[in-house]
């Protein structure tokens, strides 16, 4: 258990006063001009049986991700899509970035492959450091499970994942869960590959299920379209 102390420790303090506003710092930031207006698009899903009770998951990789339509999409070393993608920034640290552009940026990351079945949307952000233009080791980036269209409500958005830097002596392997209980839900921690990641679900979101959304973890490039 000592190994994990600092990942527990840092879970801890971003998660301490733990309303939303800690959980959710930032992720709303993408202005209403930017939202495209009403929707249409209509997806399938086909749950699979996971949690509690009715509860169940379906593919991430079958929901809509909300900056999959971002134009031009950067390419090319890790380094080079993060400093361009840093050039979108507008006045926030929590810049929007396709799936594509964050595999690239963290190549070594992973990403649900499941969600809760009443996941509709995903949103995804790179994090910088406001100062260097780099991305910021304790987040560096951050994702938005939502129920309908994003930024209109957050009462839609029901889950969050940070990624960020392990400590150094976090193994390489995955690490256990540690779970930690907040007013709105719950909140998840483990390393694995030389990142931490903090998973929240809100408390519609049975515990078993969120646990089983972060055990379902792949590498963000095979979720790729």
């Amino acid at each position: 258990m000592r190994r994990f102390a600092i990942a527990c420790a840092l879970l801890a303090v971003a998660l301490a006063g733990c309303g939303e506003a800690g959980v959710f710092d930032g992720l709303g930031d993408r202005t209403r001009e930017a939202v495209k207006g009403e929707t249409t698009t209509t997806t399938v899903l086909v749950a699979v049986a996971a949690g509690v009770e009715n509860e169940g998951l379906v593919r991430s990789d079958e929901v809509l991700w909300f900056n999959d339509d971002i134009s031009p999409q950067y390419t090319g070393t890790s380094q080079e899509v993060i400093t361009a993608v840093w050039q979108r920034q507008l006045g926030s640290r929590f810049v929007q970035a396709a799936r594509s552009e964050i595999a690239t940026a963290l190549p070594s990351a992973v990403f649900p492959g499941s969600v809760p079945q009443q996941v509709r949307w995903i949103t995804s952000q790179l994090t910088y450091d406001e100062i260097s233009g780099t991305l910021d080791s304790e987040t560096s980036a951050a994702f938005g499970l939502w129920s309908d269209v994003p930024y209109q409500s957050d009462t839609a958005r029901i889950g969050v994942l940070r990624v960020g830097r392990a400590p150094l002596e976090a193994p390489a392997v995955r690490s256990q869960i540690t779970s930690i209980e907040v007013p709105d839900g719950v909140s998840l921690g483990w390393t694995e590959s030389g990142h931490r990641y903090e998973l929240f679900c809100r408390a519609e979101v049975s515990e078993d299920l969120c646990i089983s959304v972060s055990l379902s973890a792949v590498p963000m490039r095979e979720l790729l379209p």
